[in-house]
């Protein structure tokens, strides 16, 4: 992987304190009246509807709903992706709603593991190089990157495909690849959409052994999935609908 001269300076040394949560009654996520409008054409499509939720800390939340309904949309706001038409987004104390793009990126890197339904892997890295990418991105020396990279892809059961580039994986091994590059960085908070949709049966199982795992490590968990068994594991089940919360607490 070409070195990437212009870092991002987001090393642990500068981590934002993981207690944040505390100095807020333990809340880490907290959404006030946020609302999320999308223009097409001449129509404005409202994807999340005046939401308000807290999130504590070491809590694994599951969204669920039927497809459509903003849990995407919400997770991307959760998670930086994207901003609000209307309200706020406070996460780990900072109001996440108002940061420029470089600030973003670095907050993202630091605190936020993404697990994508489409795994969202870069097609001209290997599976060892996507998993070091977000390490490259903090500055890590490359003999770190690469001894993580290769801890984590023997933990997925990859370590003899760590070589290949994603157009030769299948599509379970593709997102077990997604899933160690989300953790690389060693994040709070882990976000994650639809994370065992259209897999096999193995994948599936290991990817529910690993949420496991991120929960006894008291990890924020927020999984937008239909997976039952997922769902067993949450601490709170929210269910969303046409854009707003309609169930659960």
């Amino acid at each position: 992987m070409e070195k990437n001269k212009d870092k991002l300076g987001c090393s642990p040394k500068n981590k934002q304190n993981e207690e944040d949560g505390e100095n807020t009654g333990g809340v880490l996520i907290k959404l006030s009246d946020v609302t999320k409008d999308y223009e097409i054409g001449e129509y404005i499509v409202r994807a999340v509807d005046n939401v308000s939720l807290r999130i504590n800390k070491g809590q694994l939340v599951a969204l669920k709903g039927p497809s459509g309904a903003g849990k995407t949309t919400l997770l991307n706001l959760i998670g930086g992706l994207d901003k609000p038409t209307k309200g706020r987004v406070m996460s780990f104390g900072l109001n996440i709603s108002e940061m420029d793009e470089k600030s973003l990126a670095i907050f993202r890197l630091v605190h936020t593991g993404f697990i994508f339904q489409n795994y969202n892997l870069i097609s001209t890295l290997s599976a060892e190089e996507n998993v070091m990418f977000p390490m490259d991105l903090c500055g890590h020396p490359l003999e770190r990157q690469r001894k993580v990279a290769v801890a984590l892809l023997r933990d997925v059961g990859l370590e003899e495909r760590r070589e290949h580039l994603p157009i030769q994986l299948s599509a379970g091994e593709q997102q077990r690849v997604a899933i160690a590059r989300a953790i690389s960085n060693d994040p709070p908070l882990i976000l994650a959409d639809e994370p065992t949709a259209n897999l096999d049966q193995e994948t599936v199982n290991l990817i529910r052994v690993f949420f496991t795992r991120l929960k006894e490590l008291q990890k924020t968990i927020i999984i937008a999935t239909h997976d039952d068994l997922l769902i067993e594991l949450a601490d709170r089940v929210i269910t969303f609908g046409d854009g707003t919360i309609v169930g659960g607490s």
